[in-house]
This record gives structure tokens, sequence and C-alpha cells, in this order.
């Protein structure tokens, strides 16, 4: 069901077949790793009759559990969150801002724990499961709320994107997703995992439901005075058939990068993972240093882990990250000032299985999504099918976004 089919519901029959969805859309054990909270079937009925006018009345979402909703405890994948921070008394600004242009939030997703990691584990709630292809995980961060969506729980859900957790799992659940830039509004009161790269963002189904939620968010996008100019840029670390998919889809956009361009991003894209990940430890543990000893048992393994990178680092590791972040973006300003947009590949494979999730899969996922994250710029992903199954997806850099270049894109995809 589209963003329009669900407008055309009653509250009460679009309250009851959410919760009818979400029992049957999902496998067993799946309600309990997707959904952090779902709002009871007789208060969302009446939520969503007394949503105001806008242009998303009565359109039902779900928000990944790291931001906040009044009277709603945020766990942020975690266990203990609650025990830090008391309950909400007020929405996010992002939750506010969709209240006001008439939606309604319809429950909360689970995410993996603090945001940290690219899959869709979460040792406390399970594992986000791919929705069309068991086994496989939804990628995260933003697991629950990419696999709501895939599933049909609702037309629209909320993530949160810093290294690509909107990226990647809307690549690998078929989805179009959208992520704004850091440090704006509607990210600065969400749980924090990195503020340098931390963006809000949101996923859909289709390119005519993400066109009318930025629209609604966003504002109407300028009409381009020309043709916005892109190119495609092939990287390294593909699956073949990932790679093949993602040429075939991206050369019906956008040309090729030149070679002066492709040499130029290649060299300036070499050392972003490592600069993310210097970075993002350094951050994250600014954020979780007042009671990361404290709880430690109470993380994940993995989490853990990466917080305690951090005591790893040497100067020269935290010079060479700030060194690089200065040089790349100033290397996508140079690029911005020829061309409207880059489309790079959004995963380097189909949706993995648990076994398949290691730190070499995240490593070549990095390589693909952090250039942007380090640039702060915003990015359009759209899904590409494979012949395998499974999907993949582009990554559509713009400069700002407001950008026309992507509408422009996203009228391509009707």
């Amino acid at each position: 069901m589209t963003i329009l089919d669900w407008q055309q519901l009653s509250p009460a029959a679009a309250a009851k077949e959410i919760h009818r969805r979400a029992r049957e859309n999902l496998r067993p054990g799946q309600p309990r790793a997707v959904l952090a909270w779902l709002r009871p079937e007789a208060e969302l009925a009446a939520a969503l009759a007394a949503a105001p006018a806008g242009p998303l009345a009565r359109v039902p979402y779900f928000a990944k559990d790291l931001f906040d909703a009044a009277g709603v405890p945020t766990l942020a994948g975690s266990t203990f969150l609650p025990e830090l921070r008391p309950t909400p008394t007020r929405d996010s600004a992002l939750v506010a801002a969709l209240a006001a242009r008439g939606a309604t939030l319809a429950g909360k997703t689970h995410m993996h724990e603090f945001a940290y990691g690219i899959t869709g584990e979460n040792p406390h709630y399970g594992d986000c499961e791919h929705p069309g292809f068991p086994g496989r995980t939804t990628g995260g961060s933003s697991s629950g709320s990419a696999a709501a969506v895939a599933a049909g729980l609702v037309p629209l859900a909320l993530g949160s994107d810093t290294g690509g957790s909107v990226r990647v799992p809307a690549a690998y659940c078929g989805l179009f997703g959208y992520r704004l830039t850091p440090r704006d509004a509607w990210v600065s009161d969400a749980v924090p995992l990195s503020p340098s790269y931390d963006t809000a963002g949101w996923f859909t189904a289709n390119a005519r439901d993400l066109s009318l939620a930025n629209a609604a968010l966003l504002g109407p996008a300028p009409a381009p005075e020309r043709e916005p100019r892109g190119c495609f840029l092939e990287m390294a670390g593909l699956d073949a058939e990932v790679a093949a998919a993602f040429r075939s889809a991206a050369e019906k956009i956008a040309p090729p990068a030149t070679a002066a361009v492709r040499e130029a991003l290649h060299q300036g894209f070499a050392q972003s993972v490592e600069t993310y990940n210097t970075t993002v430890a350094l951050e994250a543990w600014a954020v979780h240093r007042p009671w990361a000893e404290r709880y430690r048992a109470r993380y994940s393994p993995g989490v853990w882990q990466r917080l305690s990178r951090v005591h790893t680092l040497t100067d020269a590791q935290r010079a060479a990250a700030e060194s690089h972040t200065a040089a790349i973006r100033a290397l996508w300003a140079e690029f911005f000032r020829t061309h409207d947009f880059l489309i790079l590949p959004a995963s380097p494979t189909a949706a993995p299985t648990k076994a398949e999730s290691t730190l070499e899969h995240r490593m070549r996922i990095l390589a693909l999504t952090a250039p942007a994250s380090i640039g702060g710029r915003p990015v359009l992903t759209v899904p590409v099918p494979l012949p395998s199954g499974p999907t993949t997806g582009l990554q559509i850099i713009v400069r700002e976004p407001s950008s026309p270049a992507v509408n422009w894109v996203l009228n391509r995809q009707l």
C-alpha cells in the first residue's frame, strides 16, 4: 500500500490493518526484533483521527528508537538507556515535524545497539531478518525501520545514517531511502553515535512515496534550470553480480566519470574507512564515557569492542583522520563545482547471512559509504534488483538536501 492508499483508509481501519500486518507479515520471532513499541490499536485509531490536515494527513509511520516520542522510553537498541535518561516528555524535532504535517506515529523500531553497527543484529531483542529472504539480514543500524517498510507494515519509517544506516538497509531490502546532513535540527536531539556524521533519514517502498515524503518534510524541490549533471564511479570490492547490476542501473541515469574525475575520487576516497573508524571511535567514546564502565557488562560484545577501539588509537591516527577529513571535504566541494550528483554502489553484496556479516564485510561496505559520510553529504538510495532475486542499490550523492537532482532521479524511477 502506498501513502495515498493509507490516506484513503478510515482511522479505525488503518489502525486495525497495521496491527494485523504486525502479526501476520513478520515471521515468528520477528515482531520482537523489529518493533520496540507498537501503539495500541484503539489509541492509534484515535491519534489518526485527531491528526491535523497536512500533506501527510493520516499517514502512519514508525520511528527508529533513537528519536524520542513523548511518554515512550527510548532504548536505542540497548537494555539500559532508560536508566540513564528519563522517559521523554516531548517528541524529537523530526517526530514533531511529521506530526505538524499530519503524520501519525504508529510505533518505534529496534536497531543495532546504539546505532554502532551496519547489520540488523541485536542480541538483546533479536536479529532483524530480511522480510523477503529468511536468513538474510536487513542491514543496519536502521534495521527495524527497513524491515517494517519492506514487510508493508507502514509506508514510511524514520532511520538515521552515520556510516550507511539508511543506505545499506535500503539497498538490501529493496527500498528507497534518503539521508540528510549532520548536525541539523532533525538529528540534533536524537541519541547520538558520532555527531560529525549522524544524520536523520527515512525509507519508503517506492519512488513516488519518497517524493511525497521529501516534499512534505523539505518543501517542494526547485525545478532544475537544466538537466542535472552527474556521473557514476565504479568501485572495487563488489561481487560480480552486484558490479554488473550497478553498472547497468547507473548508466541509465548518468555517464561514467571521466578519467580525471575517476582518478581524483579513487585517490581521495582511499583512506576513508580508516578515517571513518577513527572519528567514530573518538566521538562514540565521548558520548558513552560517562557511563560505559559502569554498564560494561550490559553492552553487546561487538559494540563494546568498537567502543574500546578508542584506547588503541595513536596520535598519528588522529592527525591522519583530521587531515583526510579536510581533504575529502575539499574534494567533494571541487566535485560539486562541475557536477550535481555522483552515483556510487550502496552495497558490495546482496543482503548477507549472519555468518557472512563479518568484520571484513563491514569494511567492504564502509569503503562505499564512508566517503559521503565524511563529506557530510545527503544521499538518495535507489534499489537495484539482482538476477538472483535480492537487491542492491545506488547511492545518489548530492550537494544539499534540496538538490533538484533528487527529484530528477526519482522521476526516472516512476
